[in-house]
């Protein structure tokens, strides 16, 4: 089998890592860190199967437009899509599907904003309607600021329209869980879980990212969890997306949070998530594009089989992330580390320069993952693979997969 992988950052070349265990891969457009990477859009090239992997191009209709011209695609159309791509239609859906959620309000002007946010309690959380590149959540204690990001949202003065309408919600407490769901329209199948650290600084301090790290499995999420996850989140909301008439084949991404009140949903996406891939798909034993083909097909047969390894990744990231990343800095010691067991290096924001050395080019920069029998063991490989690293600038959490949060 041939498959084309659409995309250019870490997620796809772990994807592509995957994916070539069992089948010829071509990365669109990849990057220079990427092997296999070509610049032909995807709707010239030709393969067995089609795997989009950033939300843009979903929203944007991409997976649509292959399906149009006869390609196979893993991938929800535009209309599913609009579960990331707007955040109050997501939460007008899962409200209709009885799915559990944050309560919450979607506004297009100031004044009702704030009064709603007088009317919680801190944490105040956030968010854009649209697309922000993972970064349009602000999560804070200070009502003040609260009110201050409504007003640049809703003027278009941090994330332009993506902002002008927002949603509001109850700050929920408890731990996170990321749960990816491959699913062909009718029925879903689980892949491990796993968890993540969003802020950029250590003790989750600072502002919001894309993805600082993350691990699995996780420890004691039990199979009645996961049945839980399936049977409150991602069945109600197939079912609710069939009842509207769209045929969802693709990732569902559900972030979770185990509060006092039971879990609830954060916020779902609708593609493999990043960092959450890069230590999910490394530990699926079977030929992973065989189940995302028969998903794509409308029938999956496969059943995800897991190793028991633990995989943890730490993104190393550029100077300025998540504002205004530096960029152009020679990335060195990336030979010190080929060679290492238990560790694997994911290409994100990486280019080359005159030379054809690999530079920084993007905010989060290289996901170094380590992988052993415990997570202990693969966090000590990852950091310790990280330490043999190096560009100007370059920052990481210390902490990631540290002290292991869990669901009770």
């Amino acid at each position: 089998m041939k498959v084309c992988v659409i995309g250019s950052g870490g997620r796809e070349h772990a994807l592509a890592d995957v994916l070539g265990r069992d089948a010829e891969v071509v990365v669109t457009p990849g990057n220079p860190g990427i092997p296999g990477s070509v610049a032909t859009p995807p709707e010239e090239l030709e393969a067995d199967l089609f795997v989009v992997g950033p939300e843009v191009p979903l929203v944007d209709g991409l997976a649509d437009r292959l399906r149009a011209s006869g390609r196979r695609v893993f991938g929800p159309g535009a209309d599913g899509a609009r579960l990331e791509g707007s955040k109050a239609w997501m939460k007008e859906l899962v409200a209709a599907a009885g799915v559990p959620t944050a309560r919450h309000g979607t506004f297009d002007s100031v004044e009702p904003a704030h009064a709603m946010l007088d009317t919680l309690t801190p944490p105040f959380v956030i968010k854009t309607d649209g697309l922000a590149a993972g970064k349009g959540v602000v999560v804070t204690e200070s009502l003040a600021e609260a009110r201050n990001a409504v007003g640049d949202y809703l003027s278009g003065v941090s994330f332009g329209d993506a902002g002008r309408t927002l949603v509001i919600e109850e700050g929920l407490s408890g731990p996170e869980l990321s749960v990816l769901a491959v699913c062909d329209g009718e029925r879903a199948v689980l892949l491990p879980p796993a968890q993540d650290f969003k802020r950029i600084g250590d003790g989750d301090s600072g502002p919001n990212t894309g993805g600082m790290g993350a691990y699995s499995p996780v420890p004691i999420v039990t199979d009645d969890v996961l049945s839980t996850v399936m049977d409150r989140f991602v069945g109600p909301t197939l079912a609710e997306l069939r009842r509207r008439g769209i045929d969802y084949r693709g990732v569902l991404y559900a972030g979770l949070m185990f509060t006092a009140d039971g879990p609830k949903l954060i916020e779902y996406n609708v593609r493999f998530g990043d960092p959450e891939t890069q230590v999910v798909v490394p530990r699926l034993t079977n030929d992973l594009a065989q189940l995302l083909a028969e998903a794509a097909d409308g029938r999956i047969r496969s059943e995800p089989t897991v190793s028991d390894d633990a995989h943890v990744t730490v993104i190393a990231a550029a100077e300025g992330y998540p504002g205004a990343p530096r960029t152009g800095d020679v990335i060195a010691g990336l030979d010190a580390v080929a060679g290492l067991d238990g560790v694997a290096v994911y290409a994100a924001g990486v280019g080359s320069d005159p030379s054809g050395r690999l530079v920084t080019a993007g905010g989060r920069v290289l996901d170094v993952c380590g992988h052993g029998a415990t997570i202990a063991e693969a966090r000590q490989r990852a950091y310790d693979a990280l330490g043999r690293i190096s560009w100007p600038g370059m920052q990481f959490r210390t902490d990631i997969a540290g002290a292991a949060s869990l669901p009770s």
